[in-house]
């Protein structure tokens, strides 16, 4: 089954996870994906974008 990006959760949660949590930016938004269930926050940018250029969920990882 394909990952479904959500890019609302992935922003809200990034940002409560820097500013509540002191996290870094960067390992916020990692976190974030992994909650996910992608394995960084790269991976679900890839995934958001496939989507966005195909309207297609899966096969940004093949």
């Amino acid at each position: 089954m394909p990952l479904i990006p959500d890019i609302d959760e992935f922003e809200e949660r990034a940002a409560i996870m820097e500013y509540d949590g002191g996290f870094s930016r960067s390992m916020a938004e990692d976190r974030a994906a992994q909650e996910q269930g992608f394995r960084d926050a790269a991976q679900f940018r890839e995934a958001l974008a496939y989507y966005l250029h195909t309207g297609r969920l899966g096969g940004w990882n093949d």
